[in-house]
């Protein structure tokens, strides 16, 4: 069966925040749609739950999470956006719950973005039979995220975010837009970001010499090159982010 085709991301909005777990996450994927955006003139921001301190076996965490810090935000830096943001929960053990979706709401109320971009918060990458196991880290955050947007523009729900630190509700968000999806819905043109994308995840430099014997430039562009291709016979052909897009109106 013919898959249907990727329809274009909403692109009537302003400003973006992008919530994921650990540095990197973004960077798989993500980033060239992000060069683009910024190129536009579009505000996108980051938020990292965690600061990927135990993503690296070699190195205590210790060490290791301001390594992935500095390497974040320098991956951001390539891509236009100098806004980066971490919550400081701890890599690998990131909870589902008030406290997660408290800080993620404050971030909303912060920002103020029309569009919040996630990662895969299903329990599978691909299909749910047959796929790749997803982390916890991962569907925690994706689930937080997409729970934090209506926290967000409710004073009710952690009013504390009012009272003690004069955040004002917002529900201004049009869109959460799931990176990584196996049901993608819509996509982002590749073809001017992708080169930016490669340098923004060889900025990652310490944690993909700690994943992989091949030489940093050839696995990144194989790994972003081959994704982006892949998506494009459902996007008339270029290569393409892909997303799932969810609207939100709040009631």
């Amino acid at each position: 069966m013919t898959e249907p085709q990727l329809q274009p991301m909403p692109d009537d909005w302003e400003r973006a925040l992008a919530v994921v777990a650990h540095p990197d996450d973004l960077e798989y994927g993500c980033a060239a749609a992000v060069a683009g955006w910024t190129d536009g003139g579009k505000e996108v921001a980051y938020l990292l739950a965690s600061r990927g301190e135990a993503g690296i076996d070699r190195l205590e965490p210790a060490v290791c999470g301001p390594l992935r810090e500095r390497e974040e935000r320098a991956s951001a830096a390539v891509v236009g956006v100098s806004t980066v943001e971490f919550l400081g929960h701890r890599d690998g053990v990131i909870e589902y719950g008030t406290a997660l979706r408290r800080d993620i709401a404050a971030a909303i109320r912060r920002h103020r973005p029309e569009l919040v971009v996630t990662l895969n918060h299903r329990d599978t990458w691909g299909p749910a039979v047959g796929g790749a196991w997803n982390t916890p880290d991962h569907r925690a955050v994706g689930r937080a995220t997409l729970d934090a947007v209506a926290d967000a523009g409710n004073r009710w729900i952690f009013p504390e975010l009012g009272t003690e630190q004069g955040l004002e509700p917002w529900s201004g968000v049009r869109w959460v837009a799931i990176a990584g999806s196996a049901t993608p819905t819509h996509a982002v043109d590749a073809t001017e970001g992708l080169e930016r994308s490669v340098r923004s995840l060889m900025e990652h430099r310490s944690y993909i010499e700690a994943l992989t014997d091949k030489a940093p430039e050839d696995y990144c562009r194989d790994f972003l090159f081959g994704t982006a291709r892949a998506a494009a016979p459902r996007f008339g052909g270029r290569p393409a982010v892909t997303f799932e897009l969810f609207s939100f109106q709040q009631f």
